[in-house]
């Protein structure tokens, strides 16, 4: 990749792992907490984009209580379990290669940001929680604008802070409609495909593919 002055990052799914939460739950919840896991963030996503769509913005945190209510509700587990998930969700696990990326690519004198559907404050504990914070010059929040990814309005957040070009920034997500989101938007985007899915149909085929964000040190 050439010309590029930011690598940002998406959070949920591409930094941290959206399953940690249950998955720390599994001795209570069962065989089931993997489907469980998945059903909450679908609906979660679910949720983002109808209230975009509806022009009824709520933030990422009521949107994930209110996911969440759904998906106990679909998957039978007791209302007890509601706070220890929902504070897990705060301290969600990075994935294994996270921590040594950032610091590589830090260490190579490149631009750091994430970019998300998070509040400024759900992000920031996040980071923090993982001691990540010394790796990111920004942490960036859709709440900036009052819509969801993929809204133009949230990939111009970071273009209208740091003043480059569109084409100046690496993108990175796991999520195959943000890569096409930041990629229609201009941004240089890279697919993390950590589970070996297949691309969707939206009109733009990412710059590169990887399995985790390891495989991005190859690139610079």
């Amino acid at each position: 990749m050439k010309n590029i002055k930011a690598i940002i990052f998406d959070a949920y799914g591409t930094l941290f792992d959206v399953n940690s939460a249950a998955e720390k739950c599994k001795d209570k919840i069962g065989d089931k907490w993997e489907p469980f896991a998945n059903f909450w963030r679908t609906t979660q996503l679910e949720y983002t984009w109808l209230r975009s769509l509806m022009g009824r913005h709520k933030d990422f945190w009521k949107i994930t209580e209110d996911s969440l209510d759904k998906s106990m509700k679909s998957f039978q587990i007791h209302s007890s379990m509601r706070d220890e998930l929902l504070n897990l969700y705060k301290v969600l696990s990075p994935f294994k290669e996270v921590q040594e990326t950032l610091k590589t690519l830090k260490e190579k004198k490149f631009k750091l940001a994430i970019l998300s559907n998070g509040t400024p404050s759900l992000l920031n504990e996040l980071v923090k929680s993982n001691n990540l914070e010394k790796f990111f010059d920004d942490i960036f929040s859709i709440e900036e604008v009052g819509i969801y990814k993929p809204n133009s309005k949230v990939y111009d957040i970071p273009i209208k802070k740091y003043k480059i070009e569109k084409n100046e920034v690496a993108f990175l997500s796991a999520n195959t409609w943000d890569v096409s989101g930041g990629g229609n938007y201009g941004y240089q985007s890279v697919w993390v495909n950590r589970n070996n899915n297949i691309f969707d149909n939206l009109d733009f085929k990412p710059k590169f593919e990887i399995k985790d964000l390891s495989g991005l040190l190859s690139k610079f």
